[in-house]
């Protein structure tokens, strides 16, 4: 089912928001749960790596964090189809301000912040420009509102929403992201001057 076919619904006379159906499989739950755990974890590493609070560690931070949150995706994409008791999506409230979040995100990235990948690399070779920053808050803006229904006790709308949203969006970019900053990592590890590489290999040979 997709956002469309579920975003024009009304809601049936007598529905109530805040009653959601008991789960039938406890396996749903659980994974809801580690979803909701996993998204406010690396909202929080975003946020204080945006906020400048450890500007050497923010790359190896934002790897690790986008690692994690892939591990959860994938559980979500590994699951079959979750399906809410209700065929419209409960109002959350107005989406949250992410420029300011975008900003210094674009700031703490910038002269790297731009990536060039591969659209569907099933379907053919073709390439977009992209940059981590606008990735990121993408990815953030999407759990975000997840966690809005999770937090209101539909689990199984905050699960339907993770999952398509990781189906259509942000798994797609997360696993884009997380190329550019092990690229990124990469090239500040390994590019070094060939005298000083001769050196370090010299040093870890000898006995």
């Amino acid at each position: 089912m997709t956002e469309d076919q579920r975003g024009g619904d009304v809601p049936p006379a007598g529905a109530s928001l805040d009653d959601e159906r008991p789960l039938a499989d406890a396996d749903l739950r659980e994974i809801g749960e580690s979803v909701a755990q996993e998204s406010r974890s690396f909202l929080a590493t975003v946020t204080e790596v945006a906020a400048g609070s450890a500007p050497e560690a923010s790359m190896p931070l934002l790897l690790l964090a986008v690692s994690d949150l892939l591990a959860a995706g994938a559980r979500l994409g590994a699951t079959t189809d979750v399906v809410p008791p209700s065929r419209f999506e409960p109002d959350v409230g107005p989406d949250a301000d992410l420029e300011p979040l975008r900003v210094n995100l674009a700031n703490l990235f910038d002269g790297i912040d731009e990536y060039v990948e591969v659209i569907d690399p099933i379907l053919g070779p073709e390439i977009e420009e992209s940059t981590i920053s606008g990735d990121l808050v993408a990815i953030v803006g999407a759990l975000t509102q997840g966690l809005a229904h999770h937090d209101r006790g539909h689990v199984l709308e905050a699960l339907w929403w993770w999952q398509f949203s990781y189906l259509s969006d942000w798994g797609e970019r997360a696993a884009s992201t997380l190329r550019a900053l092990q690229t990124i990592i990469a090239h500040v590890r390994l590019d070094v001057d060939d005298d000083v590489a001769a050196e370090a290999e010299y040093d870890a040979l000898q006995p």
